[in-house]
């Protein structure tokens, strides 16, 4: 009579961790970064439709980083979420704190449950009506939440990216500056020569406290163009990873 086959808990949860690190590391890096006016967005990104940054509601955004179909499905509940609560309560009700837990439940509950853990990492970002009430959270894929403040990069070299971020970063910069600082990060190489990115390649949102009520605000490779003192060209195809 053969043995059952055996696998310890802790070896289980540390091979599905292994697992979803990987898959995370292979996507290229999202930095979220606060200015003087809001909180920053920035990614390589060529394509235009497949966003690795997007609104959710009034005046929180969602950025990850991982399998597109995956974070998809998350950013999409996170609307229907926001919209309910809106809906049943107060639109002052939706919070990201509130999205942020709920994406921690339905990840932890995915790690710990089902056979394959989702491949994502997840930033939920609202911006106050001043600095000290901006709120950034990060969410990973086994739903442990940190509350960040000022910077967050998450995907592949994060931690090398995030140095250079933290060294470099600091309150209250303008918009151009904070633009002008992830492009540069973005296009770093840990054992080589930087990459210059150009506004076609990139995808960069705010959240803008200045607006009204609509917070969120993609910025156009003209746009980028002027922030960063460049010149825009076409766009290519759509992203891989």
């Amino acid at each position: 009579m053969s043995m059952p086959f055996y696998v310890s808990p802790e070896q289980l949860m540390k091979d599905r961790a292994d697992f979803a690190r990987k898959g995370i590391a292979r996507g290229r890096s999202v930095i979220v970064l606060a200015y003087d006016e809001g909180i920053a967005f920035a990614t390589e990104n060529a394509s235009r439709a497949l966003h690795k940054i997007s609104e959710i509601y009034d005046r929180i955004a969602f950025a990850a980083v991982g399998k597109y179909n995956e974070f998809e499905n998350l950013r999409v509940a996170g609307v229907r979420y926001a919209d309910l609560r809106g809906y049943a309560y107060d639109r002052a009700d939706v919070s990201a704190r509130a999205l942020a837990n709920a994406y921690a439940q339905t990840l932890g509950t995915v790690f710990t449950t089902e056979s394959k853990p989702l491949e994502v990492e997840l930033v939920v970002a609202e911006v106050g009506a001043t600095p000290e009430a901006d709120q950034i959270y990060r969410l990973s894929y086994d739903g442990s939440v940190a509350d960040e403040h000022g910077t967050v990069v998450m995907g592949g070299q994060a931690e090398h990216l995030a140095e250079r971020l933290t060294a470099e970063w600091r309150p209250g910069m303008p918009l151009a500056e904070a633009v002008q600082l992830a492009v540069r990060v973005l296009g770093t190489q840990p054992d080589g020569e930087d990459r210059t990115l150009e506004p076609a390649q990139l995808e960069v949102a705010v959240l803008d406290r200045t607006r009204p009520r609509r917070a969120f605000r993609r910025l156009a490779p003209a746009q980028l163009a002027d922030l960063l003192g460049t010149t825009a060209e076409p766009s290519g195809g759509p992203e891989q990873g």
